[in-house]
């Protein structure tokens, strides 16, 4: 794929094999120094709730993490949502894990000292500390991996964490029954701005189907029941975005 198509324009893809299992054929935009360099700045005006979306994983981490508590961040990438966490909670520590060398750098230097409180992992869910962990997030990331792929990392994920701790995550998936290019075009309309071009538009929701597999919400919910949680909830929904909270099963 190439990396100024609009799919990538609209900022809303992370890295495709961020939390892979195995890397298969990867794609790896967020090597490309120059999307690393406009992620910090243009992603957050892109998907819709942005900060919001971060404020309430902190919340729902909080929720069920003590204080000294240890969270996984898959995708850490950039950043954001760990800057977001470590400001609001110095007593917890976080390992972040990302494939991408660039975004790695990018989430350090917004961290900045803030960095102290994180261990950074480059390279992939299996390569994860064994935990086990009070809480997990993976943002912006798993509508890039097709069921069986995106099963097997929800496992890895579970496997690291402690009975009753929070997985957070979010991404693209379109309601049951909904027309999934119209919630694409939607998100791709919102993405390019006040005044969109519809034929960029067009363009940006035909690549977001073609290139994500893209699972309905209660197929996502399925999913993570069968990879070991319970009490699966909505809590975020922006046109095509939708994020869950879920609890790690006691097995």
């Amino acid at each position: 794929m190439r990396h100024d198509t609009p799919l990538l324009d609209i900022g809303l893809s992370r890295k495709a094999d961020l939390v892979r299992m195995k890397a298969t054929a990867p794609m790896q935009p967020f090597n490309d120094p120059d999307l690393v360099s406009h992620y910090a700045e243009a992603t957050p005006r892109r998907v819709p709730g942005f900060a919001d979306l971060h404020r309430m994983a902190l919340l729902l981490l909080s929720e069920h993490a003590t204080e000294a508590a240890r969270i996984l961040v898959l995708g850490a990438g950039g950043g954001l949502e760990l800057k977001t966490f470590a400001e609001a909670r110095p007593d917890w520590s976080f390992v972040g894990v990302d494939p991408s060398a660039p975004m790695l750098d990018l989430a350090k230097h917004v961290l900045g000292p803030l960095g102290s409180q994180v261990a950074w992992v480059h390279g992939y869910v299996e390569h994860a500390p064994p935990g086990p962990f009070d809480g997990a997030t993976c943002l912006l990331t798993l509508h890039f991996l097709p069921r069986p792929e995106r099963l097997r990392v929800l496992q890895a994920i579970r496997r690291r964490l402690s009975p009753g701790a929070p997985l957070i995550i979010a991404h693209h998936s379109i309601p049951e029954g909904a027309a999934s290019d119209r919630w694409l075009t939607r998100s791709a309309a919102f993405a390019a701005g006040p005044t969109p071009d519809p034929g960029q538009v067009a363009a940006a929701a035909s690549g977001l189907a073609r290139h994500l597999p893209l699972l309905s919400t209660h197929d996502e919910e399925a999913l993570l029941r069968e990879a070991g949680f319970c009490d699966v909830a909505l809590f975020y929904a922006g046109f095509s975005f939708r994020g869950w909270v879920a609890v790690a099963r006691d097995t």
